[in-house]
Order: C-alpha cells, then structure tokens, then sequence
C-alpha cells in the first residue's frame, strides 16, 4: 500500500482508483485514508489490540468519511484510538458496543459510505435516492437492533401504498415526482436486505430481519416491443433524422409554421444501435472508437453494469456504426466531441421522446428495447443461455424472465402434432 504525507492539499489530488486502495500516513504509522472505485474515502486507523506485537492480527477500524472529517480531526482521533490499544483496550469491540445502538438512518449513511465498494456509482445514487425517499422516512428513526421482520413486512406495504409519495424539488424550477408503488417497494425492501446484510457482517445485528419477508412480483420491467411496434419506432427514427417530425398542434404558439424537430446521425444512430445490439444506454453513450472492432464484428466494451463484456455485432448493428464520421473519442459524439476535456453524450432523453410520441408508443421506455432485443431472440428459438450472453447477465438468474418467451419447445411440439394429423389423414 501507498504510503503519504497526508495533508488537505495532497489528499485533494489523489484519484479514484480501479480498485479499493488505502494510503497511509508517514507521520502517524496505522493511521491513512480509504479510497473506493465509487469515489467514496474513509479514514481508518490499524492497530494491534492487547499486548500487540507481530503474534498479534491487525484491526482496522473506519473513523468516519473524509468528507466529514478533515485530515487534522481524522489524524487526531487515530492517535487517540492507537494509545487505547496501547494500554491493553481494543477500540473496535468498544466501537462497536457503542454501535448497536445507532439508528436506521446511521447505519444507511455508514452504507453509502463504507459497504459500496463494489458497486458502480449509478447504482450507489440509485441506493442513495430509495434510501432518502423510502428507508429513512419510515424506518430511519428506529434503532437497528429493534428492527423485525414484521417492521419490514409493513414498510413493504407502505411503499407499495404510497405513504412515502411526494412532489420533491429538486432545483429552482426542478421536481421529483415519488409515486412508492409496489414494484418501488420490492426494490427497495431488496436494497434494505443489502443494508442489514452489511450490517450484521460488522457486528451490528446478529440476523437480517429482511429475510423470509415476502415481497411483490417485480413485473416493472416487463415490456415487449411487438413487430409493428418496433417497425413504427424505426420509421419514426428515420423521418426524424432526414425532414424531421411535425411540431404537435399544442406547439404552434411558440413555432413556427409547418416548422418540424429533427434528430442528429449520432442520436439515430444510438437509438437504433439500441435495438440491434440489446446494449444498456451508458454501454452505447460511452462507447470509444478503441473499443470497437468492426473487421470481427465485435465491440469490447471495458466497464459495463456486470464487469469487462464483448457484444457480437448483427450485420445491421456494424453497419450502422461504420457509417458514422469520427468525431472525437466516443462513438455517439455530443456536444464536446474533439475537444481536451470530451466528455460521452449524457442521454437520449428529447430523441427518445420524440420518435415514441411520432410511433405512439406510450409508456415505453429506453431500456425498454433492450427487453425486446431478448424477447425476440427467445421468440426465435435461441436458448436463455445465449439470451444471456448476448446480454451480458453475470447471473443466469437474471435471464430466468424470458423463460415464459421461450416458445422454441412449443412450435417443435405444435409441428410434430401437425405431422401427425396429416398422417392419419393420409
């Protein structure tokens, strides 16, 4: 491990890194600051508890967040932690007496901070947000260790019933609409079970009171595309590139006459490479140049949800990629294609919204396609386990919700009844 002269000024510069790294302090031995992949830093201090000495294992305890804690506090309290393991105590086991203690809202906070180290950043603000719209509102002021199941059982039920709904501003003419719902409510009981998971590993709880509590089907994600529906989105995607799509009538106020909203190649191009490739929407937005291999059909894509992947690419996926000019780093180039600091598109959020209003397609979504991608395949014949490749799923369980799409046995069974009929007919 890394070892620095820790200040405010050089602790400022330090990275995020590829995996979890702790530098420690020159002046102060034991004592350094945890930096995880997600950005997130944590002072901590090592020490030998009792009579010490190398027969002795190593503890570490996590003092607080570097964003709470200035290096001179942090510095402070390390020192203080070692003397009281030098006169015989052991601050973790006091620490953690002192922990059984904290409430709900404490233990979600030490989450985010210290137990996400293997989560990506969009999931850790995923968390963050169920977190302070959901747990801390109905359970945040309980301690942790009254927590049953049957508190779990009713927060379920209250989220699912809209008790934690609100109108949230988010900004001076921005708001958060939370609806809670039952499908909110499985996610986030989920998450609570991550949560008391964690916490019984540091000594917190000695059970999860999530276990064993029922839960609501999550069927949000269930959203198929149908064959007309799809080619309805694809020819909105063309019209919208070349003459553009007609202003709604509700527009005309403000727009001029016969006046039309067109899309650039990069955002058509995304949209469709969406369908043919069944990719996530950060996998396409931040897809680079390096990364893609149109000689093998192959993209290779460095960090998505589930870790490093390759995506095979279909004929039409390749050519739409190969007819796109490079600009810049990224695939899909925005607004800052070319430039030093380029940063990928951020979303597709306006082009999305357009063509589906042009397709009358209600209430489908980006991520959406990617489901029919599957759907298709499955309706095709193409066992899950390909479906799963083709999708990057780290856990075959993921892709056990095309099941009910497999229809492969069904025709082979239709057509063998078939051949049969036709048999005694003859």
């Amino acid at each position: 491990m890394p070892t620095i002269k820790i200040t405010r000024r050089s602790i400022a510069a330090l990275p995020s890194p590829e995996r979890q790294l702790i530098y420690y302090d020159e002046t102060l031995p034991g004592f350094g600051l945890k930096i995880t992949p997600t950005g997130a830093r944590s002072w901590i201090v090592e020490y030998r508890p009792g009579a010490g000495g190398r027969g002795v294992s190593k503890k570490r305890l996590v003092l607080g967040p570097a964003s709470v804690l200035s290096p001179e506090q942090a510095r402070e309290m390390a020192a203080t932690t070692l003397a009281q393991a030098k006169l015989g105590a052991d601050p973790a086991v006091n620490r953690a007496t002192e922990r059984a203690d904290i409430t709900v809202t404490a233990l979600c906070d030490r989450y985010l901070a210290e137990g996400c180290a293997m989560k990506k950043e969009s999931t850790v603000k995923t968390d963050k947000s169920r977190i302070e719209r959901h747990v801390k509102p109905l359970l945040g002021h309980r301690r942790v260790r009254d927590v049953q199941s049957v508190d779990v059982d009713k927060f379920l039920r209250d989220v699912a019933s809209g008790k934690t709904a609100r109108d949230v501003k988010t900004g001076k003419q921005g708001r958060s609409i939370v609806t809670g719902g039952k499908g909110a409510a499985t996610r986030t009981v989920r998450l609570l079970g991550g949560i008391f998971t964690w916490a019984v590993s540091q000594g917190l709880r000695d059970t999860n009171p999530v276990a064993g509590v029922a839960k609501f089907p999550d069927n949000e994600n269930e959203r198929y595309l149908s064959s007309d529906e799809l080619s309805r989105l694809g020819n909105a995607i063309l019209e919208a590139e070349t003459i553009g799509i007609p202003y709604r009538s509700s527009d005309k106020r403000t727009a001029p006459k016969n006046s039309r909203s067109k899309i650039d190649a990069y955002a058509a191009a995304a949209l469709r490479l969406l369908i043919f490739t069944g990719c996530r929407v950060s996998e396409i937005l931040k897809l680079r140049w390096k990364d893609v291999d149109l000689e093998r059909g192959l993209l290779f894509l460095p960090d998505s949800k589930t870790g490093r992947k390759t995506i095979v690419l279909s004929t039409a996926a390749a050519s739409i990629i190969a007819g796109l000019p490079r600009v810049g780093t990224y695939v899909i180039a925005g607004e800052t294609a070319g430039q030093e600091n380029e940063k990928p598109r951020s979303d597709l959020k306006r082009p999305w919204t357009l063509v589906c209003r042009r397709a009358e397609l209600a209430n489908v979504r980006r991520h959406d396609l990617r489901h029919s991608f599957a759907s298709v395949g499955a309706g095709g014949g193409m066992g899950l386990p390909i479906i799963g490749k083709l999708l990057g799923h780290a856990d075959p369980a993921t892709t056990q919700r095309y099941a009910h799409l497999d229809a492969d046995p069904v025709r082979r069974a239709t057509r063998d009844l078939g051949t049969c009929r036709r048999w005694a007919r003859e």
